[in-house]
């Protein structure tokens, strides 16, 4: 199964969907049919039919939540404690002076460096997300910026747009 951020399911959403699982294990036990139960949780019918199977041959466990999908991630976490205090250092503290901005680009060299181990910048931006990072815009605003011709774009088209 593929998602659009590029990544699964947390935790809490693997626990709703182990919830619903239990759910239908109870509804079946109650001698509901895999329709029945695919409509009243409101999900696929392809879905109720395969919990029902495995509910029949290993009751409750069959449906419990198998944890994260996929290979577990290189990125020990003691390396990720390390890679917090690095970045909260800035960039100068490791060599580039001419801006003050993170990259994934520079925070995979500081990385490779360190640990000898390469991460793919989409592997990266993941980690970092996990870590509590998030992608940070400039607060600089267009030096062309007129507050006026804004105000009226307000006040005047806005309002157009909105009362549609």
């Amino acid at each position: 199964m593929r998602y659009p951020d590029g990544g699964g399911l947390t935790g809490g959403q693997r626990a709703q969907r182990q919830r619903v699982r239990f759910q239908a294990a109870e509804m079946f036990a109650a001698g509901l049919n895999p329709p029945q139960v695919a409509r009243a949780l409101r999900v696929s019918r392809k879905s109720a039919c395969a919990w029902h199977a495995s509910w029949r041959e290993g009751g409750m466990d069959a449906l419990r939540s198998k944890g994260p999908s996929g290979v577990a991630s290189r990125m020990r976490p003691s390396w990720r404690a390390w890679l917090a205090r690095t970045l909260d250092e800035g960039p100068a503290a490791h060599g580039w002076v001419e801006d003050q901005r993170w990259t994934l680009a520079r925070i995979s060299v500081l990385v490779a460096r360190r640990f000898h181990v390469r991460f793919s910048r989409p592997q990266l931006s993941r980690i970092l997300r996990e870590m509590g990072f998030s992608v940070q815009v400039p607060v600089h605003r267009a030096a062309e910026r007129d507050e006026k011709q804004v105000a009226r774009w307000r006040e005047e088209t806005w309002a157009r747009v909105e009362r549609r």
